[in-house]
């Protein structure tokens, strides 16, 4: 993965990954500790460290001795104030060259998660994909919708965290392409171009979980061609000039831009025009 200007979080340690949760299950730390180092030799800036509902004391260890084979900074990934407490008081900046942890992440709803500033300063993903609505958890239906509630959420890391804008990445939400019958992806990038042309969110980051885009794909289609790069790699060409620069994703993916009549150019760009069961149809086509 070597596109300038992107930067991508190792999305491996991650309980919700089969393969990771069975090392997990299994106690396997020296195999947690290889994807790791894997990951910070195939050129991930950071490294995503996701225990899912195990205790905070367990993400503690694995903080530590994650560090210990790594001096990438981490993204720490749990929506679990404890757990996230917990991995923020071990975490040793210092031996990430000064760089503070990721914290993925903040939401409308979860906006508690703020106060762990205090522990150790971070640098929020907000999510931008729902909104609170009378204490309820809402999704963003439109670009407009994802666009305010990016705004409300910037404004409140400024004044409850004290961050400047460099130091906070939006996730506006991708969703799967092979089901996407109510134009999500459309709204991503909608909301994105929104987001690029307000002056108010100068220097802001954008990312978004890159494989979740194509989860449930084949990865080949018959003739042996790669199904899931190509079409993760056209959204990046697509979302990048409006202001994506960072993605969680993998380190053996080929991530690149892509010129206009590559086949999965012509697939999103054909998506992104049509409605319903006539987009999934298209994304057969593409694959199959």
């Amino acid at each position: 993965m070597a596109i300038p200007g992107l930067t991508l979080i190792g999305e491996s340690i991650n309980d919700s990954v089969p393969s990771t949760k069975k090392l997990f299950d299994a106690n396997d730390i020296a195999g947690i500790l290889e994807l790791a180092k894997t990951q910070d030799q195939k050129g991930a800036a950071y490294i995503d460290v996701n225990v899912g509902r195990r205790a905070p004391a367990f993400m503690a260890e694995m903080i530590q001795r994650i560090q210990g084979v790594t001096a990438k900074p981490l993204s720490i990934d749990t929506p679990d104030y404890e757990i996230a407490a917990a991995a923020l008081k071990v975490y040793d900046r210092a031996h990430a060259g000064g760089k503070p942890p990721v914290l993925n992440s903040i939401s409308p709803l979860r906006l508690q998660m703020f106060d762990l500033a205090k522990i150790q300063p971070f640098m929020p993903i907000l999510m931008v994909s729902e909104r609170n609505l009378n204490g309820k958890a809402m999704p963003c239906m439109t670009a407009e919708e994802t666009y305010q509630t990016a705004k409300e959420m910037l404004q409140m890391a400024r004044e409850r965290m004290g961050v400047a804008n460099d130091q906070c990445i939006l996730d506006p939400g991708i969703a799967p392409i092979g089901s996407d019958s109510e134009g999500i992806t459309k709204r991503v990038l909608e909301s994105m171009r929104l987001i690029h042309n307000d002056p108010f969110f100068q220097g802001v980051h954008m990312s978004v979980g890159l494989s979740n885009f194509t989860v449930m794909l084949p990865p080949k289609r018959p003739d042996g061609s790669p199904v899931k790069g190509p079409l993760e790699s056209a959204f990046l060409t697509l979302a990048m000039p409006l202001g994506l620069d960072m993605i969680i994703g993998s380190v053996v993916r080929k991530y690149e831009l892509l010129p206009p009549d590559h086949p999965a150019m012509v697939c999103l760009q054909d998506v992104l025009k049509l409605e319903g069961f006539d987009a999934i149809m298209r994304v057969k086509d593409f694959y199959s």
